[in-house]
């Protein structure tokens, strides 16, 4: 039973990564997106922004930062593992 449910999490987990891929090669096509820590922060101080999706080898301070601004802007924030 616990192997049944693994697998559908699994699955569950590949399809919404594949979800946001997709998603992010919309938005990258569309041209309406920043990159780097000092725009994302500019942009959320004039709040610019809609989401922000942080990577995985993103520092823990600058992290830190980023979620802090964010959450006064009341802007969304992803982790993003791939």
């Amino acid at each position: 039973m616990d192997l049944f449910l693994m697998g559908v999490f699994d699955e569950m987990q590949k399809k919404t990564h594949e979800s946001i891929n997709s998603r992010l090669t919309l938005v990258m096509k569309s041209g309406k997106y920043t990159l780097g820590y000092k725009t994302v922060l500019k942009s959320l101080r004039s709040s610019k922004g809609k989401l922000i999706i942080i990577a995985n080898n993103c520092p823990p301070l600058r992290k830190s930062e980023i979620e802090y601004y964010a959450m006064l802007c009341k802007v969304g924030v992803h982790h993003y593992n791939g």
